[in-house]
C-alpha cells in the first residue's frame, strides 16, 4: 500500500478520507492547510509519501499554488480533489502540474482506484535504455536525458511519454492514452491528456509549439517522433 499525504481544510471530509484510506492499508499524513501539508512534505523523513490527494479551495494558500511549489521540488503524483468539477479550476489544476482530478463528494472506491493508478504509474517499465536522437529514455531506471543532461519528469508524463515512445509513429487517441496511462475508461475527461501533453513538451521539446517528440494529428490524437 502506498504513503499519502492528505490535504483537505473541511474536518469531516478529511476524517472521512483518512479513515477509509487507512481501511485499504494505506499509511495517511493529514493537514488542513496547504502551508502544513508543504511543512509536511519537508519534514525529515517525508520522502516516504508517495502520492499527494490535494484540495483546491483551501484557505490561506490555495491547491493550485501548492501543487506548483511540490512541483518545483518533486514529480510524485498529485491528484487535485475539486467540489465543484469547474472547467476553469480542472484546467488550471493541470496546469499547476497535477496528474488527476477527482470530484467531491467522491466515493472511496474511487479514491482508492485513482491512488492505485497514479502508484503503477510509476512502475519500472520491462524494457532498457533507448536513444530517439539525444532523447535517452531508461525505462528500466526511469530516468529521462535530453542530450545529456537528466530531466525530472512526473510519473504521469513519464508514463506519457514511455507508452507513446513504445510504438514510434503510431497515432494513439486521447481515449486510448487515457486507459493506457491513467486507466480510466473512454467516458473520462480527455483533458488529462492534453494537460499532460503540454506539460511534457515543455519539458522535452526544442521548442514546445514546434515538437519533434510528440507530435498532434490533428482529428485523432498525438504520436510520437522523431520525424
Amino acid at each position: 500500500m502506498s504513503h499519502v499525504l492528505l490535504i483537505e481544510d473541511d474536518v469531516s471530509i478529511r476524517d472521512a478520507m483518512e479513515l477509509v484510506l487507512r481501511r485499504h492499508g494505506h499509511d495517511v499524513d493529514a493537514a488542513g492547510s496547504g502551508e502544513d501539508g508543504l511543512d509536511l512534505l519537508r519534514r525529515p523523513g517525508a520522502g516516504g509519501i508517495e502520492v499527494v490527494v490535494l484540495d483546491l479551495m483551501l484557505p490561506g494558500m490555495d491547491g493550485f499554488e501548492v501543487c506548483r511549489r511540490i512541483r518545483e521540488v518533486d514529480t510524485m503524483p498529485i491528484i487535485m480533489l475539486t467540489s465543484r468539477g469547474d472547467d476553469a479550476d480542472i484546467v488550471s489544476g493541470l496546469e499547476a502540474g497535477a496528474d488527476d482530478y477527482v470530484v467531491k463528494p467522491v466515493t472511496a472506491r474511487v479514491l482508492e482506484a485513482r491512488i492505485r493508478a497514479s502508484v503503477r504509474r510509476v512502475a519500472p517499465a520491462a524494457r532498457n535504455r533507448e536513444d530517439f536522437e539525444g532523447l535517452v529514455l531508461d525505462r528500466a531506471g526511469l530516468t529521462v536525458t535530453k542530450n545529456g543532461v537528466p530531466l525530472a519528469i512526473p510519473p504521469t508524463e513519464l508514463r506519457l511519454l514511455l507508452e507513446l515512445s513504445a510504438a514510434p509513429g503510431r497515432v494513439f487517441t486521447r481515449e486510448q492514452l487515457l486507459e493506457l496511462v491513467w486507466e480510466h475508461d473512454y467516458f473520462a475527461d480527455v483533458r488529462l491528456v492534453d494537460a499532460a501533453v503540454g506539460r511534457l513538451r515543455a519539458k522535452i521539446e526544442d521548442v514546445a509549439s514546434r515538437p519533434r517528440y510528440v507530435q498532434t494529428v490533428r482529428g485523432f490524437g498525438y504520436r510520437f517522433g522523431p520525424l
